[in-house]
C-alpha cells in the first residue's frame, strides 16, 4: 500500500542542495528547475557535466561548486537530493542529513529516501504528480507520457474560467464548493 503523503513544495522559498554532477545530477536538476525555475540550488560535485554548467548561465540562482561533498555544504539547506555513483558518498550524505533533520532523496535508493521525486504532468497551471511508491520510476515516466498525450492543451482555459467563476461566487465556503462541484460535474 502506498502510504506516501503527496505535497507540492514552493521550491523558490527553499535552498536546495544537489550532490552529484553527472547524468543523475543533471536529471534531478533539470526536473527541479523545469518545475521551479526560481529555486535557489547549490550543486556540489568533484566533476560537473557541461550541460549543468550551461544551465548555470541560464539560472542565476544555481550555484556550482566543483569539489567533493563535505557536510559543511548542508549548512542552511532545506532539502537535499543525492545523485552520485558512489554508494559510500550517498550513504554519508543521507546520514549527515538525518543528523541535521534535513529531508533527503537518494536517487535509486528508496530505503535512504525521506521523499521521492515524482513524475510530473504539466498542462499550464495543472500539475499532476505520479508516484509508484519508489517501485518503478520507469512506469511513472511512461504513465506521465500517456497522460500528457491524452490531456488537452485547452485545460488552461478551463482552469482560467473556473477561477473567474470562483472569484465571482457569493456565499460562504460550503455554498461556493457546492456551486463549483455542480459546474465541474461535466468533467466526469
Amino acid at each position: 500500500m502506498n502510504t506516501l503523503f503527496p505535497i507540492f513544495v514552493k521550491a523558490e522559498n527553499l535552498h536546495l542542495l544537489i550532490v552529484g554532477g553527472g547524468y543523475v545530477g543533471l536529471e534531478k536538476l533539470t526536473a527541479l528547475l523545469g518545475n521551479s525555475p526560481e529555486a535557489r540550488v547549490t550543486l556540489v560535485a568533484p566533476e560537473i557535466r557541461e550541460e549543468i554548467r550551461d544551465m548555470a548561465t541560464r539560472y542565476p540562482k544555481l550555484e556550482l561548486i566543483q569539489e567533493p561533498y563535505h557536510d559543511l555544504y548542508l549548512s542552511n539547506k532545506d532539502l537535499v537530493i543525492v545523485g552520485t555513483n558512489d554508494k559510500t558518498v550517498n550513504r554519508q550524505v543521507q546520514a549527515d542529513c538525518k543528523a541535521r533533520q534535513i529531508l533527503v532523496n537518494v536517487a535509486d535508493t528508496p530505503d535512504l529516501c525521506d521523499f521521492y521525486l515524482s513524475s510530473v504532468v504539466k498542462k499550464g497551471d495543472l500539475k499532476i504528480a505520479i508516484s509508484t511508491n519508489g517501485k518503478s520510476p520507469t512506469f511513472a515516466k511512461r504513465f506521465r507520457e500517456v497522460l500528457e498525450e491524452i490531456l488537452p492543451d485547452s485545460l488552461q482555459e478551463t482552469l482560467d474560467n473556473l477561477t473567474a467563476i470562483r472569484n465571482q461566487l457569493k456565499g460562504d465556503f460550503v455554498q461556493k464548493m457546492e456551486k463549483l462541484n455542480e459546474i465541474t460535474k461535466v468533467l466526469r
